[in-house]
């Protein structure tokens, strides 16, 4: 399906379905060369430093996902060579901030991870997993969660647990949608754009 997008590049992180084999064999054979099948790597597009991070490899008891100790060391030293003035935008798959840790939405050491980011003058931080839209803002860091194109969940803590809500099909594409980010340098900053499948 992805092949048959309109671009001449895909950027990927796994979700955890993606890698429900343990290792994420197959994801890793289809798009782990960008990262030396680390799933953890980093780009430049138009003075822009976009970071792709894996948090759904090794989950913390509680389930709330995790970055680990060798993928922190490496976006310490990938951030080391970029200037305060450069835009990043991070990529993940579950939040790297703890939207409601009951039900494991956070990161349980991005505290770790946004220590690197603190120095940017602009930071977009973007995340799926949860299914619908939560955003903050912490100083120059926007946290920005997307609408998925699968199923709507409940919002934190409505409901016995995080999975699939039943609507009625005729509103279930009012629930799911995109995010496309458009990235400006004067003034320095990404817009977030979030559409639903029909309005």
């Amino acid at each position: 399906m992805l092949s048959g997008l309109p671009v001449t590049e895909l950027h990927t992180v796994p979700g955890e379905h993606d890698v429900t084999d343990g290792p994420g064999t197959e994801y890793f054979s289809r798009f782990g060369q960008a990262s030396d099948n680390k799933g953890y790597y980093s780009f430049d597009h138009d003075g822009v430093h976009f970071v792709g991070l894996v948090n759904v490899m090794h989950f913390k008891p509680n389930g709330l996902g995790s970055l680990g100790d060798e993928q922190l060391k490496w976006l310490e030293n990938d951030l080391k060579a970029r200037s305060s003035s450069t835009p990043i935008v991070v990529f993940a798959h579950m939040p790297m901030w703890t939207i409601y840790e009951p039900w494991g939405w956070g990161t349980g050491d991005a505290g770790e991870a946004m220590s690197y980011l603190k120095r940017f003058g602009s930071v977009t931080v973007l995340n799926g997993h949860i299914h619908q839209i939560v955003s903050k803002v912490e100083g120059n860091v926007t946290f920005h969660t997307a609408r998925s194109t699968a199923y709507p969940q409940p919002a934190a803590g409505q409901g016995p647990g995080p999975g699939p809500m039943t609507v009625a099909s005729a509103q279930l594409p009012k629930m799911l949608g995109v995010t496309s980010v458009t990235i400006a340098r004067h003034p320095l900053g990404a817009t977030l754009a979030d559409a639903t499948l029909v309005s």
